[in-house]
């Protein structure tokens, strides 16, 4: 069954007048050639949407894959960087031979790096132990300083908390320095409503029946939310949790893998309502990742591994001649020396023999609660 595509919109109806999508069909690209944007910042968007055939073998159903890791930065983050960016330089906040300080895990900070260069910004980005060697020499060799929280938020042991409170101390002490505030600035959801969301109608040629996002900022769901809601389509949207994260009523609680979660609750994230919720535990993410990587052939990253475990769990709840997309906000790359490393993994997350069998009856280790309706 379809999701009604009932709006007028003529940025998804049409969608090689805009710039946004580029492409017709599943698997197009193309970015944003052609409006005037120079430099790697006309790369962001555009990416491919591609037929999981082998993930779920479910007859009549089809699977696919918004791959947003073919980013330039890696990561659907570089929507949200520009985004970001954009606004602040075009309302006067910062500009050329100003200072952006942002707390990230990973992702963003690589994206705003990138952004940061191209405009001639200096940018100071604060992180804690959980971000990824790799990641880090990356925002270096874009020219990023660096600044590492030792300690999680004595308060709430959060180390999101700590990062935060880094932030702070910096915009005081580094001159005429701002913070974008990706956790409130409507600019991120505007990047997923306007880019994501709208490639995605226009690749598939209509609303998908589901959608499978991680959250952690929630501007992705948030902006991927408003513009269906806007249309008037009936695709059930799945909010993809961590266990131990705080959004939509959760428990605080150590949560051992970044890029998805959230141990404050951003401001965004009260300007959405998913219709479903899985909160995923490290162990099924962990599942979700490898089970990808074997099948499918791609590397995703943690959040993604998320989203392949949450749709494992949903899988039988969609009907024949349904569809689903996951959004995969980067590839696994950064994550060969702990996602997809059995020794670090066994110290951190589980034996490897014993993680979740996806396909088999076993949805989860206790505490999960995949399939919960909002």
């Amino acid at each position: 069954m379809r999701s009604p595509h009932v709006g007028t919109d003529p940025e998804i109806d049409h969608p090689g007048e805009t710039g946004t999508g580029g492409a017709a069909g599943p698997g197009g690209g193309g970015g944003d050639a052609g409006t005037g944007t120079d430099g790697i910042d006309s790369c962001v968007g555009g990416t491919p949407l591609i037929r999981l055939n082998r993930l779920c073998r479910a007859r009549g159903v089809s699977v696919w894959g918004k791959m947003e890791g073919f980013n330039p930065g890696g990561s659907a983050k570089d929507r949200t960087a520009r985004a970001l960016l954009d606004s602040a330089v075009s309302t006067g906040v910062t500009g050329p031979g100003g200072t952006v300080v942002e707390s990230s895990s990973g992702n963003l900070g690589v994206a705003l790096a990138r952004s940061c260069a191209l405009r001639g910004i200096s940018f100071h980005c604060v992180v804690d132990p959980r971000v990824n060697r790799q990641t880090v020499a990356v925002m270096e060799a874009l020219g990023a300083t660096i600044h590492r929280v030792l300690s999680p938020d004595p308060a709430t042991g959060d180390w999101l908390a700590a990062r935060r409170h880094r932030v702070r101390e910096l915009l005081e002490t580094l001159p005429g320095s701002v913070n974008l505030d990706q956790y409130s600035n409507r600019a991120a959801m505007d990047a997923h409503a306007d880019g994501t969301m709208r490639e995605i109608i226009a690749q598939l040629g209509h609303p998908p029946d589901h959608l499978l996002v991680a959250v952690s900022t929630t501007g992705t769901i948030g902006g991927c939310l408003r513009l269906l809601r806007r249309i008037g389509a009936s695709t059930t949207v799945t909010a993809v949790d961590a266990r131990g994260s705080v959004l939509y009523g959760g428990t605080p609680g150590e949560r051992p893998l970044p890029g998805y979660g959230a141990g404050v609750v951003p401001e965004l994230s009260r300007m959405s309502s998913p219709d479903r919720l899985d909160r995923v535990s490290a162990p099924r993410a962990v599942a979700g990742a490898r089970l990808t990587a074997r099948r499918e052939g791609f590397l995703p990253g943690a959040s993604g591994g998320a989203v392949v475990a949450a749709f494992m769990a949903l899988r039988s709840a969609i009907r024949p001649g349904e569809d689903a997309v996951l959004v995969f906000h980067d590839f696994g790359h950064a994550y060969l020396e702990t996602l997809y490393d059995d020794d670090w993994v066994r110290t951190h997350i589980a034996e490897p023999g014993d993680l979740p069998d996806l396909d088999g009856s076993t949805s989860g280790v206790s505490g999960d609660s995949p399939g919960a309706v909002l």
